[in-house]
């Protein structure tokens, strides 16, 4: 680990805004996933192994062995605890646990009694979820058993890794072009209802040119990290151009893109940037509902026609679509 890095427990705005550019949440199984799950469960000789990903108010399994994936209130959840850590959980009796005594998944037909879990520890510092196994029999765990769940932690962690690079933006951590337009092909597709928000950085190549181009990636990186801080697990940012992005807000309607599009416009410009000798960046945004039938491509012109509004009429601001 490198001198610089430092782990972030106390971050929650930080680390929710981490989970979400994985993009990971509310996704189809994956091999790679459940090949790591089973494996471990096999080490370890237990009825239950998952990956587990801590969003806002629940828990969610990207991928799991013994139990069908699912989601739980994160209150519910063991791995809520584990991600409050810089060290493995061990759980070896739950009935002799205050904390999970009157848990449901002790009390239930799930008769968990014995846990171990390692955070899933961004290269950033942030515990956004654990990959546990769990027992239906009291169990004590030795320091090897942990050193080996940690160890496949990482490997979750890289696997993670891998996946983004492949689907996002190597500079910001948002969605790739083709990667976002693929999630409103599929929106299109199912004839779902949603709305979409284009942005532009405001005054963008005098940035560029007045404080380089080092601290323009800085402004975009910041961007992105103050959008994702905003938004609903579900909804999606992209990099659709050199200073462009655009969030697909899936069941939004318009009138509710636009609150978020403003709350957006004043998360962005509401703390200076260091980059910019303490100046504020400003965003100008167009929002546009999908209308019914309607094709992605001219759902996407009518963003862009009113995203060119916001910039023709004064730039920071925000105009919904006719």
């Amino acid at each position: 680990m490198s001198d610089t890095f430092r782990f972030k427990l106390d971050d929650e705005p930080g680390r929710l805004a981490a989970l979400r550019r994985y993009g990971i949440l509310d996704t189809d199984p994956e091999k790679d996933f459940d090949d790591i799950v089973a494996l471990v469960k096999s080490i370890f000789s237990v009825p239950y192994a998952a990956v587990t990903l801590i969003d806002a108010d629940r828990q969610w399994m990207k991928a799991a062995v013994g139990m069908a994936p699912m989601e739980c209130a994160r209150d519910d959840s063991f791995c809520m605890h584990t991600i409050r850590g810089l060290e493995p959980l061990s759980v070896e009796s739950a009935l002799d646990d205050p904390r999970f005594i009157d848990n449901p998944f002790v009390t239930s037909a799930t008769h968990i009694r014995s846990y171990l879990g390692a955070p899933l520890t961004t290269p950033d510092g942030y515990n956004i979820g654990a990959l546990c196994i769990l027992g239906t029999e009291p169990r004590v765990f030795t320091e090897a058993d942990k050193a080996v769940l940690v160890n496949f932690s990482k490997v979750v962690v890289s696997q993670m890794e891998l996946r983004q690079a492949a689907t996002r933006d190597a500079l910001t951590g948002a969605m790739t072009r083709r990667n976002f337009e693929d999630q409103m092909a599929d929106m299109v597709s199912g004839d779902r209802s949603g709305s979409l928000i284009l942005l532009d950085v405001d005054h963008f190549k005098s940035i560029n040119d007045t404080f380089g181009h080092p601290a323009g990636d800085e402004v975009l990186r910041e961007v992105v990290g103050r959008l994702m801080a905003c938004i609903r697990s579900g909804d999606c940012v992209g990099r659709v151009g050199g200073e462009e992005f655009a969030l697909l807000l899936p069941e939004a309607s318009a009138n509710k893109a636009t609150v978020m599009a403003e709350r957006l416009r004043r998360a962005v410009m509401q703390d200076p940037l260091a980059a910019l000798e303490n100046q504020r960046i400003t965003i100008s945004l167009g929002v546009a509902e999908r209308r019914d039938g309607e094709t992605a491509e001219a759902w996407l012109k009518r963003a862009d026609e009113a995203l060119y509004e916001a910039k023709r009429t004064g730039r920071n601001q925000v105009v919904q679509a006719a």
